[in-house]
């Protein structure tokens, strides 16, 4: 089956200083579908063109161990607190300055900086030893795990030249202009912009790896990206949303698919542990039971073969495919432990009910977000559960979900070891879903203080017992970044080189016969 989409490969060749675009004639041009809406760089997501301008320390190979990009090396203490990274030497900024570790340590306190606040303030010391060496000391937990905002092997962002932006207010560092007219150290230089229609890139021929072989990229923004990648008006696709709006190309062999399911995020039904009707741990796993998550996987268009879990796992135990045994789909086990806990159809309308409460109850989820819930919503009728469901935007979902205004609500929650505040705000003492288990609270306190992978490990072990027991929410599938590019795109590969944001240096056009 196919899968959900952000694709991201580009074109275009412009000398820098052009008022015009040259000939494209005898250039290799990539062009990608990307979202609609974007009209300037974005400093740090991991679907930024950003990725293409500058460079991030770390990357992923094709086996999912990371290489040096930015950074040739990097050691630790025993505890990951400390460490100490050495950039590669003679790369320069396309204004042609060196990049020292000074552009490292102006990013990364400019991150932590109280107007930024996209690092907690505080939270680590940043000190330069000389001009391709720093350290970082973490003092409070940034991100768990080896990726995350201000987190020492970062793949995802990127960083910034002290020498272009010191001089400006961290005040105004999200409308800076920077981001409309970046200067990177990466493998594309930027050229130009058209809001809200394209971005140009040109191949850098400075690149520390070399010029890249594709010369030109071009980020088209578009509603319409199936139907531009089916007219060949792109080669590639960004962050289409839905997997099942790429149906349209499962026969089509003209196109290759490419899956990466993450651990960061989860797609879960939280129940609300205050509700009387959730309140029975053998209730939810009744509701766990009852629905069919093979199938749901189908119906949603993810990739074959997506892990199906009932408890938090690491990223290393994700990536290693460590994963217990879940909850089977089974509804005449689960139609047992719902009238063993006192839900029967006394009436014969096929609706359970206890104490003259019938069990009908409703289920929030994002508007555009329907197809899942009326699958859940099929799956439960059948053993004797009414569910409405209730659709609003995702803002409004969020605040009823974070403040545990909802008797049930589709939504993803972060990864434990990915947002730690979030994790303790969902699962420990602050839960907003009612959840009051005082050795999972310990165990996420614990888990907030450590960025020690081995730790990370052994603290999700741990929790895994108590998940499987108190089902205090349902999983429902990982996330899955998936990419979509033409056969003459090369180079892609699942599951770990799948963005070609991050990879585009690495690929090449190959036209079939």
């Amino acid at each position: 089956m196919n899968t959900r989409f952000r694709v991201a490969l580009l074109l275009v060749l412009l000398p820098l200083g052009c008022t015009q675009p040259p000939s494209t004639d005898h250039v290799s041009t990539i062009t990608v579908a990307f979202r609609t809406g974007t009209s300037m760089m974005s400093m740090f997501t991991e679907d930024s063109p950003m990725l293409l301008v500058s460079l991030p320390l770390v990357a992923r190979n094709a086996d999912g161990e990371l290489e040096g990009r930015l950074a040739e090396r990097w050691e630790h203490s025993p505890d990951y607190r400390h460490w100490t990274v050495h950039l590669r030497q003679g790369i320069r900024w396309h204004d042609g300055v060196p990049v020292t570790a000074h552009d490292v340590k102006f990013t990364l306190d400019l991150w932590s900086d109280p107007a930024v606040w996209l690092a907690q303030p505080g939270a680590y010391t940043v000190t330069v030893l000389d001009d391709t060496t720093y350290t970082i000391e973490y003092h409070s937990l940034v991100a768990t795990g080896p990726i995350g905002i201000g987190s020492p092997l970062d793949y995802l962002t990127v960083y910034y030249p002290k020498h272009l932006l010191q001089q400006l207010d961290p005040e105004g560092f999200y409308t800076w202009e920077f981001w409309s007219r970046p200067v990177g150290n990466g493998p594309y230089r930027f050229v130009r912009q058209v809001p809200q229609t394209m971005m140009e890139f040109e191949a850098n021929p400075y690149y520390y790896r070399g010029k890249p072989s594709i010369e030109r990229v071009v980020l088209k923004f578009t509603d319409a990206q199936v139907t531009e990648l089916l007219s060949g008006n792109v080669d590639a696709l960004q962050s289409v949303g839905k997997p099942e709006s790429l149906l349209a190309l499962s026969e089509n062999d003209g196109f290759r698919e490419y899956h990466s399911p993450t651990h960061r995020h989860n797609r879960v039904i939280a129940w609300n542990l205050r509700n009387e009707l959730f309140r029975d741990a053998s209730v939810r796993r009744a509701l766990t039971l009852a629905i069919d998550r093979a199938e749901l996987h189908q119906v949603l268009n993810l990739p074959a073969g997506l892990p199906i879990f009932d408890v938090p796992l690491s990223g290393g135990q994700f990536r290693r495919g460590e994963v217990p045994d879940p909850l089977p789909h089974d509804p005449a086990r689960a139609k047992r432990l719902l009238q063993e806990a006192g839900w029967r159809d006394s009436d014969g309308d096929d609706v359970r009910e206890r104490d003259g409460r019938p069990f009908r109850f409703t289920l929030l989820t994002w508007v555009g977000r329907q197809g899942e819930a009326v699958f859940i919503q099929s799956q439960l009728r059948r053993v004797g559960i009414e569910v409405e469901i209730q659709a609003l935007e995702w803002s409004l979902v969020f605040k009823r979900f974070t403040t545990g205004q909802f008797e049930a609500a589709l939504n993803n929650v972060n990864a434990l070891f990915y947002s730690p505040r979030g994790v303790v705000q969902a699962f420990g003492e602050e839960s907003f879903i009612g959840y009051a288990n005082p050795e999972v609270s310990a165990l996420v306190n614990e888990l907030s203080s450590t960025i020690d992978p081995d730790e990370i490990d052994r603290i999700h072990r741990e929790l895994a017992p108590f998940f499987e027991a108190d089902l205090p929410v349902t999983y429902l599938y990982p996330t899955v970044f998936t990419s979509v590019a033409a056969r003459r795109v090369r180079g892609l590969s699942s599951p770990y080189r799948v963005d070609p944001l991050q990879y585009v240096d690495e690929l090449w056009l190959e036209e079939e016969p």
